[in-house]
């Protein structure tokens, strides 16, 4: 668990370090787009690792240690964040970070719609496909039946 959480602040700082050692030379926000990603997603994982409590022990859960390095963690990842919004602004203009920040949400929302429309029209054909089988059983049976009610009147005759 703890594992975890290192993983999520590892991977701040070492975005952190990767925006601040190729800002001065980025020469558009594409170039330093992966590090901006990974810093966002390490603070994401720091967050998940925060509220994610089930099949903890209690004294996993409530100890000292597990909640302080978990509320440190959060706020060095939060402080990166606000130094790296603000280097980011400085160097491409006021709001770029902002504007990162609304386009990523606006994407990840996309995906979300997305993946359900798909799951919705699954379960549409899937349905659609027991419908017709139904149907086609019954057509089935009927013929079937047809078939055997001839060959008994074929068989008395």
């Amino acid at each position: 668990m703890i594992a975890e959480a290192l993983a999520g602040i590892a991977l701040v700082k070492s975005a952190v370090d990767g925006i601040k050692s190729t800002i001065n030379t980025a020469n558009d926000i594409g170039d330093i787009a992966k590090y901006v990603d990974n810093l966002l997603e390490g603070e994401k994982q720091v967050q998940q690792q925060r509220s994610k409590k089930s099949g903890s022990s209690l004294g996993d859960q409530f100890g000292i240690e597990s909640v302080a390095q978990e509320v440190i963690d959060a706020r060095l990842a939060q402080e990166k964040i606000q130094e790296m919004r603000t280097l980011v602004d400085m160097r491409f203009g006021p709001g770029t970070w902002q504007s990162i920040v609304d386009e990523r949400a606006r994407r990840i929302q996309q995906a979300k719609e997305a993946a359900l429309q798909a799951k919705r029209e699954a379960i549409k054909r899937h349905n659609e496909i027991m419908e017709t089988v139904k149907i086609g059983v019954g057509v089935g049976s009927v013929v079937l039946a047809a078939v055997a009610f001839l060959i008994f009147l074929l068989t008395i005759v």
